[in-house]
């Protein structure tokens, strides 16, 4: 049984129920959600250790006290085999997260923070690495980073979002690629991806998957959930298909919920997924 190391980013959450996305020069009046701990990184950590892995989890933090320590709070609540929190001299990332009526939403997130790590804060996250243990990156940290990252890792998975010019040149160094649709066309034709497709499942080498069908309320969090699940379950020594099977699962009832981190499953969800309950 491996472990699965994510490095990533941890930042805040900051959501808005609109009726539509602003258009050009046009003021919206939102329905705020409370703010929460998020970031890709940090969701889909989250979710691999309610899954039942020995995760851990790296990502930098910024200079502001509270903001950083609201983070560290929501962390030690999970249960992490290990933290590693860098501090860096920039703002703490947030994201703004606008959900439209249908449960589509569109984020944008700032990332000094993020871009900022570097390989050496980020090594001690890699010793003792076996070809059992899965590395999961995300598009957040800068591309040298997260190309040092993959290829410092025996196997490993890259989640390309936010996807940035260049990240078709990393897919290549990585175990697997999760991506969304629009991802997966940026990467180009001839990756190998898990491609994500929202509401119609997801294909692999030429297979379709069905998704779970739900009454989705917003699907902010469904890609990290499932790309949670996917580290873990591999990890835990499930074949690719076992492991798509499960984040599925999983990333259906992340949709039927609100909000991102409110609405990742919890561990009792995940072992019951697990189990095949």
């Amino acid at each position: 049984m491996g472990k699965v190391v994510v490095i990533g980013n941890a930042g805040l959450d900051l959501g808005l129920a609109v009726p539509h996305l602003p258009k050009p020069g046009e003021t919206l009046v939102g329905t705020p959600s409370p703010r929460a701990p998020g970031g890709k990184g940090l969701n889909q950590a989250v979710v691999a250790a309610r899954y039942g892995a020995r995760v851990t989890f790296c990502a930098p933090l910024g200079n502001d006290a509270g903001e950083a320590a609201e983070i560290e709070a929501h962390l030690a609540r999970e249960d992490f085999d290990s933290l590693i929190l860098p501090r860096l001299p920039y703002p703490t990332d947030f994201s703004l997260l606008m959900v439209l009526p249908n449960g589509e939403n569109s984020i944008v997130s700032t990332s000094a923070c993020s871009l900022a790590l570097t390989l050496e804060q980020a090594r001690p996250a890699l010793r003792d690495l076996t070809h059992d243990d899965v590395v999961l990156v995300q598009g957040n940290l800068s591309l040298e980073t997260t190309g040092a990252i993959l290829a410092a890792a025996p196997r490993s998975i890259f989640n390309p979002a936010p996807f940035w010019p260049g990240a078709e040149k990393l897919a290549a160094q990585a175990s697997f690629v999760i991506a969304n649709e629009v991802e997966a066309q940026a990467l180009g034709a001839g990756e190998a991806a898990i491609v994500t497709l929202g509401a119609g499942g997801c294909r692999w080498r030429g297979h379709a998957f069905p998704a779970e069908r739900v009454a989705a309320r917003d699907t902010t969090g469904c890609g990290d959930t499932f790309c949670g699940v996917i580290a873990a379950a591999l990890a835990g020594g499930a074949s690719v298909e076992a492991a798509i099977g499960a984040a599925q699962k999983a990333a259906a009832l992340t949709a039927t919920r609100p909000g991102a981190f409110a609405a990742l499953p919890s561990r009792d969800e995940l072992k019951s997924i697990r189990l095949g309950a």
